[in-house]
């Protein structure tokens, strides 16, 4: 049996996926991607968990799909990899379905299908010395694992024509530029702060943040009206639950609030 390819840890609430294969960058290998799928969804249904973070291990977060393997199956048949692809779908539809925040810290090389999987993150928080790349282009492949639906709704079409059709590097000062990253820092700040904005979740209301992420999903395909009634709808829900009646208990009582983003940290002198 291989070695597993990622590690799961759990504390205070958080949930941290490591793709773990440095010795590849973390490229994303069909197992890989199985046991990601297992892992999101056993996530998903874990009440005890209520964020999410998703890093790699070894100074790089993941440098694509395992290009190397890929060169196994160039006698399958169109159909045959048409087929191979679901596993990716389900993989990208379990990573945007999510109901919980997932937060992505990113360092080092995200390239390809790690490009594409940061873009399905709530919140992506970069190092100082990353690399993205839609490198798919390069090598004769088209955009994975929902990049052609993902990256126009983030850096808008124009942009997203620019990034795939050129399969250019770029680093944190355009990720921050694009919107495709919330915040830069040093490498050794990076995972700190991805679990304390995580941790910061777990006060938030799991039901809210649940609606917001479905609402956020449909927003850019849906009509105004539409969007209307599904705010009808889930603020009617959201506001009858235990945790709105507490929040709204703490503000008349001038109590501290459950939820509250963390300060961003600064680097020592």
């Amino acid at each position: 049996m291989s070695a597993p390819t990622l590690k799961v840890t759990h504390g205070d609430g958080v949930a941290t996926i490591t793709l773990d294969r440095p010795e590849a960058r973390n490229a994303l290998s069909p197992q890989m991607a199985d046991e990601l799928l297992a892992a999101l969804d056993a996530l998903q249904r874990d009440g005890r968990v209520g964020a999410i973070v998703l890093t790699g291990a070894g100074g790089s977060f993941c440098a694509g799909g395992d290009v190397k393997g890929m060169g196994q199956g160039a006698t399958r048949s169109t159909e045959q990899r048409r087929a191979g692809m679901q596993r990716y779908r389900q993989l990208t539809m379990a990573l945007l379905g999510l109901d919980k925040p997932l937060v992505a810290a990113i360092d080092g090389v995200a390239y390809g299908a790690g490009f594409s999987m940061a873009l399905a993150a709530d919140i992506v928080l970069v190092s100082d010395r990353v690399r993205m790349a839609m490198v798919f282009h390069r090598i004769g492949l088209v955009p994975d694992l929902g990049a052609w639906y993902t990256l126009p709704r983030v850096v808008g079409l124009q942009r997203a024509k620019e990034l795939i059709y050129s399969a250019r590097e770029i680093g944190a000062a355009e990720a921050l530029r694009f919107g495709l990253a919330f915040e830069a820092m040093a490498p050794d700040l990076l995972l700190p702060r991805a679990t304390a904005i995580a941790r910061s979740f777990c006060g938030a209301s799991a039901l809210a943040m649940g609606l917001s992420k479905r609402a956020l999903q449909s927003s850019l395909q849906s009509e105004l009206g539409a969007m209307l009634d599904m705010e009808a709808a889930g603020q009617a829900i959201a506001s009858g639950s235990d945790y709105a009646r507490e929040a709204v208990r703490r503000f008349a009582a001038k109590e501290a609030p459950q939820f509250q983003w963390p300060a961003t940290p600064t680097s020592p002198n």
